[in-house]
């Protein structure tokens, strides 16, 4: 199985072409999930699991892995399945997202595709598990559900999403106030962190929930006339999202005329090393790993100091 991922690295090249590689495993049954692969650093078999005290219900057991106790949490139980049949072939899929390592018991493993993003469209709304996808796809007449993993984590270590006293400039709050941000992410905890940290702000908050409908605000406002670039402090956006990714719509943003000069800010949980060579790839301006409300507020601070004292 770990051969699956031998050639991860060389997978890099995908990001900016609107392209991505989703592992497909199923949990109970025959449907078939998804994550990035860009997430996963291996696929083992389920090891022996350790039993902790007042764990989550979604958390089966920790396991040692590479010199470092992992907690392994119950896939299909956390996405409100029934809980994994550990008397079938179970897998472990060791994932890291926002600088933290966490293993997800999978039942099969089925392989790697390498997709467009113009191919993976938003989930039809709805209740119960589809409360858990970012995204859908389909592949060979099949269905194909990808896993909203930053809501999963949440729901079994919330975020922090307070500011610390001490990151914050009152002296720049009364001019933040009245100040626009475009957020552009598939995520909804992703939206509502980052959110919570500009309302803290006093920032007028735009939302979109993937590069095409983002896109598609900023078009929207430059032919009404508005200065897009002066409009909005900042662009914050995902790397990943359906129908065009955040690295294709920093291109499309520079590559308009109205729009160009608008400062854009990558907000993902993918690796921080990986994503800033892609920064300055795809034209960004910044990068900012997620759910680190302290440093998303110093960013922002920086920035409308940037603005008000230019000149």
């Amino acid at each position: 199985m770990a051969s699956m991922l031998e050639a991860v690295d060389q997978r890099t090249k995908l990001v900016g072409e609107n392209r991505l590689e989703l592992l497909m495993f199923r949990l109970n049954g025959m449907q078939t999930f998804a994550i990035n692969v860009f997430k996963v650093q291996e696929v083992v078999q389920l090891p022996n699991l350790n039993l902790m005290p007042h764990r989550h219900p979604s958390v089966a057991g920790v396991t040692h892995f590479r010199g470092r106790t992992i907690p392994v949490i119950d896939l299909s139980e956390s996405i409100g399945l029934k809980s994994t049949d550990r008397t079938q072939p179970c897998n472990l899929i060791v994932t890291e997202y926002n600088n933290t390592v966490q293993g997800f018991m999978v039942g099969e493993v089925d392989r790697i595709i390498n997709m467009n993003w113009n191919e993976i469209l938003p989930p039809p709304s709805g209740t119960g598990r589809l409360h858990y996808l970012t995204a859908i796809t389909r592949l060979n007449e099949r269905i194909v559900e990808i896993i909203d993993v930053e809501k999963v984590l949440a729901e079994i270590s919330p975020y922090d999403t307070s500011v610390s006293d001490d990151v914050i400039d009152k002296d720049l709050l009364s001019l933040a106030k009245g100040m626009e941000v475009l957020i552009v992410d598939d995520s909804s905890v992703a939206r509502a962190q980052c959110k919570s940290t500009l309302d803290f702000l006093g920032i007028e908050v735009h939302e979109a929930t993937n590069g095409k409908q983002g896109l598609e605000v900023l078009k929207k406002m430059a032919d009404t006339g508005e200065n897009v670039p002066e409009k909005l402090l900042m662009l914050i956006t995902d790397a990943e999202m359906p129908e065009m990714d955040g690295y294709r719509l920093t291109r499309e943003v520079r590559e308009d005329p109205r729009l160009k000069d608008l400062y854009i800010v990558l907000h993902t949980s993918l690796s921080g090393s990986f994503n800033k060579s892609m920064v300055q790839k795809v034209g960004c301006d910044d990068f900012l790993s997620k759910f680190q409300p302290d440093k998303l507020a110093s960013l922002i601070q920086d920035r409308i100091r940037t603005v008000v004292y230019r000149d």
